[in-house]
């Protein structure tokens, strides 16, 4: 049995699921939403971030977690923010020891909805079927929880995890 986080990462609002996985079988254990005080500056905002993820860590104890890997848009500035805050989450777990995966957008709807093209919806309905009474409040704690159940899926049939490594 293991615990995993599923982070899906952002300056303003930075999404995060936790699920247990025992063989094939996932059970929901919880969800949510660290946000950051967009008038701070993005250095304060990074370090809210980052305790906020420590602390909840520390709380929840996954024993691995895994990132969702940066979506490159047109505005360059806020790709920029974008790849700072998905730097803190890669860093955080990986501060307290925790193993590290990072999965590709495309990658995550396919392990959860069985196309690389779903949308959003289509994405929050399987994560609803997959993890029976969680209650997703925010789209970006259903990614999160997206993300984890990707991993959970690829850890299975996918040996690569060592502790303390980041995988591409």
């Amino acid at each position: 049995m293991a615990r995993l986080l599923g982070l899906d990462p952002g300056l303003q609002f930075t999404g995060w699921g936790l699920v247990e996985v025992d063989g094939n079988r996932l059970r929901h254990i919880g969800d949510g939403v660290i946000a950051t005080v967009a008038s701070e500056s993005v250095p304060e905002r990074l370090k809210m971030l980052h305790e906020a993820l420590t602390k909840l860590m520390a709380e929840l104890r996954p024993d691995e977690a895994a990132v969702e890997e940066t979506y490159v848009n047109r505005n360059g500035a806020a790709t920029l923010k974008l790849g700072y805050a998905r730097g803190v989450a890669l860093l955080a777990p990986a501060l307290l020891g925790i193993p590290v995966a990072e999965y590709g957008a495309k990658t995550v709807k396919k392990a959860v909805v069985g196309s690389g093209n779903a949308d959003k919806e289509q994405v929050q309905m399987m994560v609803r079927r997959l993890l029976p009474g969680c209650l997703i409040r925010r789209a970006d704690a259903a990614d999160a929880l997206a993300v984890a159940i990707c991993h959970a899926h690829h850890r299975a049939t996918n040996n690569r995890v060592l502790a303390g490594t980041v995988m591409a």
